[in-house]
């Protein structure tokens, strides 16, 4: 009787474990499906321009935009900046083809600006707002844009 009590408790304790390890199995995988989820776009993108092999940069150059003027302001100013943006050799063509697009889309945004806007941002800033200028025209036009991002490759504000 002792052989059949030490056995069934032996018996307990590894269900026991076996329960315990997979409920922490299936736990741990719930969150990492959160994480996954959350990111999942982000981690996607991510991992589809890992195969799609090194990054491409083509430049959009010399978009030169006049600055709007303020109340009192009699002089003009300027704003010059050469573009970059980063596809693949995948839709480097495509990107191309939409490059007068690109150009447009740019000389809209940043011709809102004053000039003392145009001072005191940064060129993080001006690089956020052409990202998010670009995002929602193609998302206008229905189309996938051919990039990922845009960054400012030179700016000159006079």
């Amino acid at each position: 009787m002792n052989k059949k009590i030490i056995v069934a408790i032996a018996l307990v304790v590894v269900v026991g474990a076996a329960v315990a390890g997979g409920a922490f199995w299936y736990m741990s995988k719930g969150a990492h499906a959160e994480e996954t989820s959350a990111d999942g776009k982000k981690a996607a993108k991510k991992e589809e321009k890992k195969k799609e092999g090194p990054p491409k940069y083509m430049t959009v150059d010399k978009v030169i935009i006049m600055l709007k003027r303020q109340p009192g302001d009699t002089s003009s100013h300027y704003m010059s900046a050469d573009l970059v943006i980063t596809t693949d050799e995948k839709t480097e063509k495509q990107a191309k083809e939409h490059l007068p697009m690109l150009r447009s889309v740019a000389v809209r945004t940043l011709s809102d600006l004053t000039m003392a806007t145009a001072q005191t941002m940064t060129i993080d800033q001006f690089a956020a707002a052409l990202n998010k200028a670009f995002d929602e025209a193609y998302e206008h036009e229905g189309l996938d844009k051919p990039f990922t991002d845009v960054m400012i490759g030179k700016l000159i504000i006079e």
